[in-house]
């Protein structure tokens, strides 16, 4: 990784391995980041936003990876580096492609522009997709963009993780008569992902809603046009680590023939 060398220092100054995992995280400011790395001259040596982005398991520097350690934001400027299994695996799905036929009247052109997470969601959104693998007809897009988790806490084992105002953010969310569901893209074919991605968006929701909220993680392709969802659910919503796999499927959308 090539911000390993920043995170070695930062583990050096602070004396982090010497740390007690099994009784509590180690907190760890922005400032305290910054102060360790203020020497380095490439940005993302430095920067805490590059040095902190840890998606997925790759993503960790050396150290993290080592000794089975990975970083969550609890507060604005503050991290907690726990100790445990940060992640979750996105299956490969080997079930067959099932052709499913798009339930707009049209294709529309600008969904054939660029290639980004939102768009390919908005399509298999607005084809009705969404709605057919969550059979609920009644879902309305009404959650997108950047928002701030109230308080809560959960475990990771036995560490008691606090989060306070953290920010989050969905690609969608969907809401219908009884259910949320929130839905997380990727259009690279990821193999894992922080389960925060999934778990801080569905701990902030259950908080404001009393309807269940459910949680997808979305793929598409590049240059297929196949689209694949996973559904996750958390057992128990105090255990970051009760992630589990619902179902998934792949879907090949067709345009609906108009006469």
């Amino acid at each position: 990784m090539a911000n390993s060398t920043s995170w070695k220092k930062i583990f050096d100054d602070y004396k982090i391995l010497e740390h007690d995992f099994s009784k509590l995280p180690f907190a760890l400011s922005a400032a305290q980041i910054k102060k360790s790395c203020q020497r380095f001259r490439e940005t993302g040596e430095k920067e805490v936003r590059i040095l902190c982005k840890q998606d997925c398991r790759e993503d960790r520097p050396d150290i993290f990876a080592k000794h089975n350690l990975f970083l969550l934001p609890v507060k604005n400027g503050f991290y907690n580096i726990i100790k445990g299994e940060g992640y979750v695996d996105i299956p490969k799905i080997k079930k067959e492609v099932i052709f499913y036929t798009s339930k707009l009247d049209f294709m529309p052109d600008t969904t054939k522009i660029g290639d980004s997470e939102m768009q390919h969601l908005d399509y298999a959104y607005a084809a009705s997709l969404i709605r057919t693998f969550i059979d609920d007809p009644s879902l309305i897009l009404t959650i997108r963009g950047r928002k701030y988790t109230p308080d809560f806490e959960f475990f990771v084992g036995k560490q008691l993780i606090k989060v306070s105002s953290v920010q989050t953010e969905v690609d969608a969310g969907y809401e219908g008569k009884s259910q949320v569901v929130l839905v997380e893209a990727k259009n690279f074919n990821a193999t894992d992902v922080i389960i925060r991605q999934l778990y801080y968006p569905f701990r902030q929701w259950q908080e404001r809603t009393k309807k269940k909220v459910v949680t997808l993680f979305f793929d598409k392709n590049h240059g297929e046009n196949v689209y694949s969802i996973w559904q996750f659910e958390f057992k128990d919503p105090r255990n970051y680590n009760s992630i589990q796999l619902v179902r998934s499927g792949k879907f090949k959308i067709l345009e609906k023939s108009i006469r």
